[in-house]
Order: C-alpha cells, then structure tokens, then sequence
C-alpha cells in the first residue's frame, strides 16, 4: 500500500513538470546527428616473439635478442622509445628440458617501417611478428572532431526539415549524447594479401627497397540525439 502511494505521488508531481514542458516546447523537432571521419594510422604496434624453439635450439634467445636489436637499428629503429620487452619466460616440456622465450612490443610509425622491419626480422629467421593494432598520434582529437560534426549535423538536419514546412529551429533543450566514446572501427587492419607475401611484393616492385603495406584507414564513427524548439 505504501509503495502504491509512493508512485501515485511521483505521478501527481510528475505531471505539473510534463505540462511545463510541453507549454514552455509545444512544439519541437527531434533528429539524428551522425558523422564519420577515416585516418590513415601512423601508429604501428607490432609483437615480436623470439625463442630458441625457433632455431632448434642451436641459436640462444640472448643471441638473437642482440642480433634483432642490431637489425632494428640498421633499419632506422630507436630502439630505446620504440622497443619494449613484455616478458621473458621459460616454458617447461616432458624432458625436463626448457625453451627461453622473449616477447616485445615494437611502435612503428609507418607503414614502410613495417615493411622494412618485417624484412630484416624475417631475414634473422624471426618469423613469430604479429600486429597487435593500428592508431594516429591524434586520434583524441579527432574523436573530439567528429562529436562536434555530429551535433553540427544535427543542427542542420533540423533546420532542413523545419524549412520544408515553412519554420525555423529555435534553440535546442535536449542532447542525448548515446555514445561512451566514439568507436574507431578498424575492419581488418590489412587488406586480403598476408604480410609475408606483401612484404615480398613490396619488395621486388621496389627494387630491394620496402614500400607501405596497403593497411585500411581507421573510421570514426559517432551519433547523437537532439531536440529543436519549432519556431
């Protein structure tokens, strides 16, 4: 019983709030925003996985640690601020013996870097390098970009619609912003050809020189909800 008098109450006030509403806005338009933005990422973060496994044994994981660091510097790498190791583990078989292996992370600016670093780690026999994802050094603020085109758009999907029926928008009292953030969609970070085969094209169609991966641009993609007074 008091729980229904509760709720019969929040009913009673809620209903002088509603009809404020709707006389203050009697009459008003209510739209989707959306906008979408495409980068070309020039942030690029590999894993490199080296271990003795690898070489059969015969090569040991500090001696290709020193040999990958060599390569990387020869290939323009900062190795101080690009590469950093994730962990160092040891893994444990039936006999009793033990393969080292070192995991790291490498940051890439290009996608001609990529190509280049592929190579040269593919040349020492480290086969084991993946791409862990793809970003832009700005893409905080090409977020913030496309949240302001999406309430822009908005705006002007208002305007057009209260000028198809002879009115104007006033100012707007409602933004439902939906979104926790706006969603990069990265789709597949390459186009169909594998890295190793790409890697091999680029290549020979550069004479020796390695070229870019054809990596896909990273969409950004935002909605928002907005209500217009009706003039």
């Amino acid at each position: 019983m008091k729980r229904l008098i509760l709720l019969a109450a929040v009913a009673f006030f809620a209903l002088p709030a509603a009809a404020q509403m709707q006389e203050a806005f009697p009459s008003y338009i209510q739209v989707n925003g959306r906008a979408e933005k495409e980068i070309a990422p020039d942030e690029f973060y590999l894993q490199i996985i080296i271990n003795e496994r690898d070489s059969k044994g015969k090569i040991s994981v500090e001696s290709q640690q020193r040999d990958m660091i060599a390569a990387l510097k020869r290939a323009g790498v900062d190795v101080e601020k690009q590469l950093k190791m994730a962990n160092l583990s040891s893994e444990f078989f039936k006999k009793n013996t033990s393969v080292a292996t070192a995991k790291y992370q490498l940051q890439l600016g290009s996608s001609a870097m990529v190509a280049k670093v592929w190579q040269a780690l593919d040349g020492l026999g480290i086969s084991n390098v993946s791409i862990l994802k793809v970003s832009h050094s700005k893409i905080e603020q090409y977020k913030a970009e496309v949240r302001v085109e999406a309430m822009q758009n908005a705006r002007q999907s208002a305007a057009t619609l209260a000028e198809a029926i002879g009115q104007k928008i006033g100012k707007c009292f409602y933004i439902y912003d939906s979104n926790n953030d706006v969603v990069p969609y990265y789709g597949n970070v390459f186009m169909a050809r594998s890295m190793k085969a790409a890697v091999a094209n680029d290549a020979a169609e550069a004479a020796g020189e390695a070229a870019g991966l054809d990596f896909k641009t990273i969409k950004l993609k935002y909605s928002i909800q907005a209500k217009f007074v009706l003039e």
